[in-house]
């Protein structure tokens, strides 16, 4: 939707010269930041690594049989064994060609889904050649299987690293080729070393197994990231843990900067000028926290944003998992506890044509005194996390910049030059009061600048 630039600007939050924004002084005030309780400590969202290796299994070439599964952890997982009566995960034969596969695949990791696309198996097939072996050749394959939905990523290094260390061990002392010869007393079988490291891996996340006296397996599990998205100086961090409690003297003196003024109020370039870091590098800081998942992002918190409902509300109406309680015991403030109807009717009351403050005084006008009962930030936050609502941005649209930018020909704009570079429909209000110190009111004035109806004002 779209509004023209005349019509009347509802909007609070200003800035200040200090650079604090009036609605995050008022929250200072008003709500005890010491503490933002242990919702945001332990998030519904947060991506916690859980290994999950559901089988492995050694799989060989036999000149004279084909493709075998030597041993595999857990028994009947992969083929059928005598005396385990449990369904196998996919039919090893329509399968064997790509666990050991030609020898242009071999050496190089491969994964293939089973027919059914219900499970994902992870090898690294090798081929050693020496005129020792029957064929001149041996070929064999150290398998993972996990579900189809589960990241593949992590499993990788385990998975080559398997391949590794058998190859040097086939090479040394025919390890695999020899299983079950004289010189194999002395050393674990395949099939233990199989259960050891599925179970191990599952339950810590890492191995250290003694093989013989010169081999030990030793192998780690690292979650795998995704790239954060950029930091931008008019987010708001939130912790998603308690630092104070896994902080030293040996952490970077920026970071440790950084990481003291994360409020869930103060935005990046507050963040910055509080704790004496350079813009840049306190995006840097936060990007790092960003990576390994220790803070999420949320937009300033203002009494002049607007917000609405997502589909996900109908979780909340109908209470699932607990979700009314779990957000009373998070915003409620003073006096007796109100019912959850309360916190619906708050949500529900939500649009996309009506500011916080509007949406205050609606409640207000009703008999319902909100700021009495609820911390309103701490409300909105929780709606935003738990994907119950979402920010309705603001964003100036100007159609003289928009035809110069199409041209190519760049051309100041009558009254327009403070905020010229911000029309193109791309920079949102937060970002306008961040960068150039104003707020809505401000932004609003200089706006009704550019020629008459030459700027319009689109939320989305």
């Amino acid at each position: 939707m779209s509004s023209d630039v005349q019509e009347e600007d509802f909007q609070v939050g200003r800035t200040s010269e200090t650079g604090q924004s009036e609605g995050t002084k008022w929250a200072e005030e008003y709500i005890d930041t010491s503490e933002l309780g242990d919702y945001l400590y332990n998030p519904p969202n947060s991506k916690a690594f859980k290994t999950m290796i559901l089988g492995i299994f050694f799989a060989r070439f036999l000149p004279q049989q084909g493709t075998k599964v030597v041993h595999q952890s857990p028994p009947g997982c992969i083929v059928s064994e005598p005396g385990v009566d449990k369904p196998r995960f996919f039919d090893f034969e329509t399968m064997a060609e790509y666990i050991i596969p030609r020898q242009a695949f071999c050496n190089r990791y491969v994964a293939v889904c089973d027919p059914d696309n219900k499970y994902r198996i992870l090898g690294h097939p090798v081929c050693i050649k020496d005129e020792k072996y029957e064929r001149n050749e041996f070929m064999f394959n150290f398998c993972i299987v996990i579900a189809v939905d589960t990241d593949k990523a992590p499993y990788e290094a385990v998975v080559r690293r398997l391949a590794k260390t058998f190859t040097e061990m086939e090479i040394q002392n025919q390890f695999l080729s020899l299983e079950g010869g004289s010189n194999s007393q002395d050393r674990r079988s395949i099939a233990a070393l199989l259960e050891i490291i599925k179970e191990d891996l599952n339950n810590y996340n890492e191995c250290m197994i003694p093989v013989d006296d010169a081999n030990t397996i030793n192998m780690k599990l690292f979650p795998y990231y995704t790239h954060p998205p950029p930091v931008k100086a008019w987010h708001v961090p939130i912790s998603k843990m308690k630092f104070s409690e896994i902080m030293d003297d040996t952490w970077d003196l920026t970071m440790t900067k950084v990481i003291a003024q994360i409020d869930g109020i103060k935005d990046v370039r507050r963040i910055a000028h509080d704790a004496d870091v350079a813009l840049d590098l306190t995006k840097i800081a936060l990007q790092h926290l960003l990576y390994y998942d220790s803070i999420l992002m949320v937009d300033m918190f203002l009494f002049g944003n607007i917000y609405a409902p997502t589909p996900n509300i109908s979780d909340f109406v109908s209470d699932k998992d607990g979700m009314q309680d779990e957000c009373a015991n998070y915003v409620y403030i003073n006096g007796p506890r109100l019912d959850n109807y309360y916190l619906c009717r708050l949500f529900t009351s939500l649009c996309t044509s009506r500011t916080l403050k509007e949406w205050l005084k609606l409640h207000m006008d009703q008999g319902f005194p909100v700021l009495n009962s609820v911390d309103v930030r701490r409300f909105i936050q929780f709606g935003v996390i738990k994907g119950l609502i979402y920010r309705v941005h603001k964003f100036a649209v100007s159609s003289q910049y928009l035809a110069s930018l199409v041209t190519g020909q760049s051309a100041k704009i009558e009254g327009g030059d403070m905020l010229q570079k911000y029309t193109d429909g791309c920079h949102c209000f937060d970002q306008i009061t961040v960068e150039k110190n104003m707020g809505d009111v401000k932004i609003m004035d200089q706006l009704r600048k550019f020629p008459k109806g030459d700027v319009e004002i689109i939320y989305r």
